[in-house]
């Protein structure tokens, strides 16, 4: 087998590694988050390094499992649209006035989106996200099932999350 190195054979993958990340996570942030966290678990199994056949793959395979770990931690989280800008800001805690005004836009857009959600959707979407409030309490004042409450918020959440993306793509 031949010997590997971090710098030579590892190293060059984090390119590859952060695009797999960011596909998986839709966040640059924690695309690099993932992509560092990938290269602390390769090198601290250096030791099995030998017997791996294939470093890109061992790489890509460990960079997957955080990316989709971080991804079920952030769906668990359920984290509202304010709290999910403090996170940002106690994530980084400094931060530059321009870092702040495209974190205000993202909210604002963000919020707009919500607003043109079909009346179900935004009402369920808003006292989930917003208010915290359980699906059964949600069903309960709305009048639907569970069931509904759920599907409506997938679909509000999945909406938002394509508008969204057009908009940064191509813009308003």
């Amino acid at each position: 087998m031949k010997k590997i190195s971090f710098c030579t054979d590892v190293l060059p993958l984090k390119n590859e590694l952060f695009r797999l990340a960011l596909r998986i996570t839709l966040n640059k942030d924690d695309a690099e988050d993932v992509v560092q966290e990938t290269m602390m678990k390769v090198w601290n199994r250096r030791e099995q390094w030998e017997q791996i056949e294939s470093m890109e793959a061992f790489c890509m395979t460990i960079c997957r499992n955080l990316a989709l770990d971080h991804l079920k931690r952030m769906e668990n989280k359920n984290v509202s649209i304010e709290e999910h800008s403090t996170a940002d800001i106690h994530y980084s805690t400094v931060r530059t006035p321009e870092e702040q005004a495209v974190q205000r836009d993202k909210v604002e857009r963000v919020r707009m989106l919500m607003d043109r959600l079909p009346e179900k959707q935004r009402t369920c979407m808003q006292l989930r996200d917003v208010e915290g409030k359980a699906y059964k309490e949600i069903a309960a004042v709305m009048g639907i099932t569970e069931q509904q409450v759920k599907i409506n918020i997938f679909r509000a959440r999945q909406t938002i999350k394509q508008e969204y993306f057009k908009i940064e793509k191509y813009g308003l």
